[in-house]
């Protein structure tokens, strides 16, 4: 018997207007009433996922900035967190910067009333951008290699695929072991982007931590996703569901391949499936 559901938003839980279908809200509400533990898997912040989130019951686990940090969204207590070294950070910026790369930096200021860092050059190269015109909780910081910056979560790099996948290597093969990373294609802004987190992050991590101390076994979680930053989570769950609108390499890992998209309440059809509601 499954006891816990784990579920991706962007392209999966969500619709491409960003809003959860009700057919979703209320099937999830009911799991959530029956005991089904219901946990959130996101490479979004926190503030951001427990917004677009608001419309379902019952106590929420987010596993936010994929796996970086673990928060319970009754009282927002952190349950789990891992942050970037700032020294390697510092260094990855530079490069960055080098190549005409300006980063979302995420971090852990949520009771500051902030969440990431942004330039001036970020927010005019994207001001046209779905993510600049709906950002709010960040802070303005033009000489990100002057100032600290402590409980860094991920840095988060939009660009075009190539200059994205070249930076990827470079940081593979100059840093190694000092970053989990990947590159996102489903996303809303530029072409890609790339997510480069604490080596030991990743979405499936935090589900574990969070699973094994609530005495739930690994064959016990179901998982649903759609981009590339599931994968770990979809090849090692108890059953590993793929959206129809999946990346290839989502898809290729899968379990099970949705018959449905996000815009056709997927997640709600496969769990009744699978659940036989």
């Amino acid at each position: 018997m499954y006891k816990l559901i784990a579920l991706d938003l962007d392209g999966t839980l969500l619709n491409d207007e960003k809003n959860i279908a009700e057919e979703n809200i209320r099937l999830l509400n009911q799991l959530s009433k029956n005991g089904i533990k219901i946990l959130i898997a996101t490479g979004r912040g926190y503030y951001s996922a427990k917004q677009l989130t608001k419309n379902i019951k019952g106590d929420l686990i987010f596993v936010a900035n994929n796996g970086g940090i673990v928060r319970q969204r009754e009282n927002d207590q952190v349950l789990f967190s891992q942050f970037l070294d700032e020294a390697h950070c510092k260094l990855v910026l530079k490069e960055g910067l080098k190549r005409d790369l300006h980063p979302i930096i995420h971090i852990d200021y949520f009771l500051d009333g902030y969440d990431i860092i942004l330039s001036n050059k970020f927010i005019k190269r994207y001001k046209d951008s779905a993510y600049v015109k709906k950002v709010t909780r960040y802070k303005l910081m033009d000489k990100v290699l002057d100032e600290k910056i402590d409980r860094i979560l991920a840095l988060v790099y939009p660009g075009g695929k190539d200059k994205l996948n070249n930076f990827n290597l470079y940081i593979n093969e100059n840093y190694p072991d000092r970053f989990s990373s990947h590159i996102m294609e489903n996303v809303e802004i530029d072409e890609g982007i790339l997510e480069l987190m604490n080596p030991s992050v990743n979405k499936w991590e935090g589900i574990k931590k969070y699973a094994r101390s609530q005495g739930i076994k690994e064959e016990e979680i179901v998982v649903i996703g759609d981009d590339n930053n599931d994968i770990d989570m979809i090849r090692n769950a108890g059953l590993g569901i793929a959206m129809k609108n999946g990346t290839a390499l989502a898809r290729s890992i899968a379990d099970t391949i949705s018959e449905k998209d996000n815009n056709q309440a997927g997640v709600a059809f496969e769990l009744k499936r699978v659940l036989n509601i």
